[in-house]
């Protein structure tokens, strides 16, 4: 492990970067939303969201309760969000989703599965993280299946990329996680070189390497629809899991 892990906070430039020059990872299209999403958005969001602003959050108040804090980046429909909250009632989980059909499917399941440890931002995560998220503050980061923006000239839309992930890193504390995993593999050649360069984070099963899902713990996720039908389609699976590094001890 590399010993001197210790890293200035985003440059002006940087910072000015976010603020201004940011590139949204996603495009809001009008798309369909059932009438059992829309009752979910009027009827059960409300004791789930977490609206948008521009001050740091307060998770124990918001949660109404102390535990660990999880970032779920992009919930879909839900459906691993849910299935992941229920079989871990200890943590907490702060879900970020911008797309209207998916909170209202996320605020069903937490309604019906009877979930108390999820709240929902409908925003974008890059402000979120920015605005919302204080610096050493999150467990981990679960960014799983971010739309892979396919065509070289959309590369740039992508989410695992900098300044955004050294950002994200800055919030995890010492010895938190951060979990990506794409089907796309492009993609995952992108974010292995992106989170081997940032220097706050250490690769979990050694420099280089992706992560294995099955058998650890930490890197467990459930094998969701969307994901079965890649692996019919022959599409493969690419998982990576970073540590947060410790900080360097204090010259003395």
């Amino acid at each position: 492990m590399e010993k001197n892990c210790e890293k200035p906070e985003l440059t002006p430039e940087e910072l000015e970067a976010l603020k201004k020059r940011h590139i949204r990872s996603f495009v809001m299209r009008r798309g369909h939303i059932s009438a059992a999403q829309k009752r979910a958005l009027d009827e059960s969001l409300p004791q789930y969201q977490i609206e948008y602003a521009p001050e740091l959050l307060d998770a124990d108040k918001a949660f109404g309760r102390h535990a660990p804090l999880v970032l779920e980046i992009g919930c879909g429909m839900g459906e691993t969000t849910a299935a992941i909250a229920q079989a871990h009632p200890e943590v907490n989980f702060l879900g970020c989703e911008v797309f209207v059909a998916g909170v209202g499917a996320l605020a069903k399941r937490l309604d019906e599965m009877s979930l108390t440890n999820v709240r929902i931002v409908r925003h974008d995560a890059v402000e979120i993280v920015r605005d919302m998220i204080a610096e050493n503050s999150l467990d981990g980061v679960h960014i799983y299946f971010p739309d892979p923006w396919r065509k070289a000239r959309h590369h740039k839309r992508r989410l695992v990329a900098q300044p955004f992930i050294g950002l994200l890193a800055s919030r995890i504390r010492p010895g938190g996680y951060i979990h990506c995993a794409t089907d796309w593999e492009n993609y995952s050649e992108q974010m292995l070189e992106v989170l081997e360069g940032e220097p706050l984070l250490e690769n979990l099963h050694g420099a280089g390497n992706f992560s294995p899902v099955m058998g650890n713990p930490l890197c467990e996720r459930p094998r969701t629809k969307f994901q079965a039908r890649g692996e019919r389609l022959g599409y493969g699976i690419w998982d990576l899991v970073y540590i947060r590094k410790q900080p360097a001890p204090s010259a003395s």
